[in-house]
């Protein structure tokens, strides 16, 4: 009965072995997520950028469901399904209708350990510590209590988040700096003209005055988001600091490019060693 009813033209489809959707179309990803838990069995749980998803969090598409099973459990990955053998069940998790799936830091830990790409880490760990999604104190101890193994650019994009760097655009301007041996900035410092916050600058060299910016089409969708980057420019202008604009794709394709406008708007600033600027630096929070 179940196969005549999931051929071809019937009116179930297979989504997973011994799992059925008893409708035509296409699945809706709530329907995916729900076969996903019913294939691994009792006790499962949605983790990595499946559960992030659920958490709100923007993300490349995904080619798989991640599912944490118990590690005594016999299953194995099926279809979209990756299922993650683990002797460390979350104690908690969070539910809507019949799913259920990971907290934000063991989500992020879990999706940092099974990317294969420092840059696409970075992305996840900034995201959700930009979103307020979870703290970095949390992430750390994901860190600590999850295992070494896989964990190399989890580590590597939680120090870059500790020391200021929000986002991975800033994360590649960080790696150019590095790689042009420039002076090290302050990434994501909140810049105060007595106690009114002017910007938060994403990369500062307060000895010079100078604020590099890597702007993305994506955050200037809207008139407002646009005119908001004009008046910042304007006020730390008018506060004698000199700001440069980057976009990731030039940081990408033109580095030295990048760099030796950078260079020279330090040096330039170095010729005048007299210069003041009204504008008080506190550092991003770790």
């Amino acid at each position: 009965m179940l196969s005549r009813r999931a051929r071809g033209g019937g009116p179930w489809q297979r989504l997973l072995p011994g799992v059925y959707l008893t409708v035509t179309g296409t699945p809706t990803q709530d329907q995916l997520d729900t076969a996903a838990l019913l294939y691994a069995g009792p006790g499962s749980t949605l983790t990595g950028a499946a559960a992030l998803r659920r958490h709100g969090v923007r993300a490349r598409p995904a080619k798989t469901v991640d599912v944490l099973v118990p590690a005594t459990r016999q299953r194995k990955s099926a279809g979209y399904v990756a299922i993650r053998l683990t002797t460390r069940l979350p104690e908690q998790v969070c539910y809507i209708g019949p799913v259920q799936f990971a907290l934000p830091a063991r989500a992020v830990g879990d999706a940092a350990r099974w990317l294969g790409d420092l840059g696409s880490v970075r992305a996840t760990v900034a995201a959700a510590v930009q979103t307020g999604l979870c703290t970095i104190d949390q992430l750390v101890a994901e860190l600590r209590s999850g295992p070494v193994q896989g964990s190399a650019f989890f580590r590597a994009a939680l120090a870059e988040v500790r020391s200021g760097i929000r986002s991975s655009r800033e994360a590649e301007m960080k790696d150019l700096i590095k790689r042009g041996r420039l002076p090290l900035p302050l990434f994501n410092a909140r810049l105060y003209c007595g106690e009114e916050l002017i910007a938060v600058a994403d990369a500062w060299w307060p000895e010079a005055g100078v604020v590099a910016e890597v702007d993305s089409k994506e955050w200037h969708l809207s008139p407002e988001d646009w005119e908001k980057t004009i008046n910042r420019h304007a006020r730390l202008t008018a506060l004698g600091v000199l700001v440069l604009h980057f976009t990731p794709r030039q940081i990408r394709q033109e580095p030295d490019q990048v760099l030796a406008t950078i260079r020279q708007a330090l040096a330039s600033r170095g010729d005048h060693p007299g210069f003041v600027t009204p504008i008080r630096t506190v550092p991003a929070e770790a």
